[in-house]
């Protein structure tokens, strides 16, 4: 039987196939089924039918084969209870208060009791009553009824073995009284009997412990397996929720900027020369920098770096700019921008400010054209960061513009994870505001 320890919970993910020690200082290495499977023949065939080794192995029967293990221990037990049945008939014989008769059938049902060991691997239960009411008669099954326990310790639960076990201890005294030990005192063969029948039940319970736990620490190893895989998937479904929401934020405002004036050029194309040629060069400006944003999400996803490689990313000080990008979009917007030093914020804050004001105006654009946004910006260290985004109801008709409301879902997660809160919603007069507060810590 290879050995097997026990392992302490870590909430450590270990390599596959290994397990901590009892004291959980040093990895200790489990063998792989592959191992396993291939050392297949030192392996009882129980535990090879409950670690699956056997797959594609077509057993007779449906019972699960013997291995040279097997063949090997049971040739060993048969030939045990044939031991001790040959010493017990050596005693019988030189009893002078055992008739001739009644020797004969004794050592006859030892014979029998013999040969049923090899049965022993396919009816356990079964075989150790028999032998039980055999034991009652004859002296020489003795061997083969101890084979029969510990057979039964080990491949049965408790509850059958006890109360077999309880049975046989019970039922000593009746026997040794119709059967006395011609070397032994009636007491002392009662013990030395209960003894050896406490050892092999303990022995074979033992056996069935180290078999329970090998498969503890397979059933471990794949439960380990799999949380393992569950964990990489979820890091990959995280990963792939935040380039996503980083995509929407940076492009969404690029591309509808460049929506917004190749629309204005649709609707006016006598428009003086001077302003189509602003338009053109804001649409080639927004495209240029969404190619830029694009590149380096990418660079990000090959590369693996943080959110923080390539170009630095956005701040509240660059709120400025991003409003004046926006009005030089035609957008009318006011910007209060009550923070006294813009740079003192930490920039995992200011980032997250930057992402809401600029989903917020590019909402604006999007669902209120030529509606004037109010952006609002306030608080301290140890206040916290408060930021308002404000349009009134558009001043006409606005065409349908396609949107899903991902956007402010992924502002509401943004804010949540900084450990603050978002909310957004229609106001009375037919406005939208999104109003938002990070934490600033002292």
């Amino acid at each position: 039987m290879p050995r097997a320890q026990a392992a302490k919970t870590d909430p450590t993910p270990l390599p596959h196939g290994a397990t901590t020690s009892p004291e959980g200082l040093a990895p200790q290495p489990v063998p792989s089924l592959r191992t396993l499977s291939a050392r297949r023949w030192l392996l009882p065939s129980t535990v090879i039918a409950e670690l699956d080794l056997d797959a594609g192995r077509p057993a007779r029967s449906g019972r699960p084969r013997r291995t040279v293990r097997d063949w090997i221990v049971d040739f060993g037990c048969f030939l045990l209870a044939l031991a001790i049945g040959l010493a017990a008939a050596n005693t019988l014989t030189k009893d002078p208060n055992t008739p001739h008769a009644l020797a004969v059938v004794d050592q006859v049902l030892g014979a029998l009791a013999c040969g049923a060991v090899w049965l022993r691997r396919r009816w356990p239960l079964g075989l150790a009553v028999a032998l039980i009411a055999v034991g009652l008669v004859s002296t020489t099954a003795g061997g083969a009824g101890l084979v029969a326990l510990f057979t039964l310790a080990v491949h049965r639960p408790f509850k059958y073995v006890g109360t077999l076990a309880g049975l046989q201890l019970a039922l000593l005294p009746l026997y040794f009284w119709l059967r006395p030990d011609p070397d032994l005192p009636y007491l002392a063969a009662i013990a030395v009997t209960a003894l050896l029948t406490a050892t092999v039940v303990g022995w074979g319970m033992f056996v069935r412990s180290k078999r329970q736990l090998m498969l503890s620490l397979r059933d471990r190893a794949r439960r380990a397996e799999t949380e393992a895989e569950l964990r990489a998937e979820q890091a990959q479904r995280l990963a792939r929720e935040a380039i996503a929401r980083e995509m929407h934020d940076v492009l969404a405002h690029r591309l509808t900027l460049l929506s917004v004036h190749a629309g204005a050029l649709e609707i006016r194309p006598d428009a003086p020369h001077e302003e189509v040629a602003r338009a053109a060069g804001v649409i080639r400006e927004s495209a240029h920098e969404a190619l830029q944003d694009l590149r380096e999400i990418i660079g990000v996803l090959r590369a693996g770096d943080s959110d923080e490689a390539g170009r630095p990313q956005p701040t509240l000080a660059a709120l400025d700019a991003l409003v004046t990008e926006s009005r030089s979009a035609g957008m009318k917007v006011a910007l209060a921008n009550r923070v006294v030093d813009p740079a003192a914020v930490p920039a995992s804050v200011g980032r997250t400010a930057y992402r809401i004001a600029q989903e917020g105006l590019t909402n604006a654009r999007k669902h209120a054209p030529g509606a004037e946004v109010t952006v609002t910006v306030s608080g301290g260290a140890g206040d916290g960061l408060t930021l308002s985004v404000r349009n009134p109801a558009p001043p006409g008709d606005v065409p349908l513009v396609p949107g899903s409301g991902q956007g402010l879902i992924g502002l509401t997660e943004r804010a949540t994870l900084a450990g603050g809160r978002l909310e957004h919603g229609a106001e009375g007069d037919g406005g939208f505001h999104v109003r938002a507060w990070l934490p600033w810590p002292a």
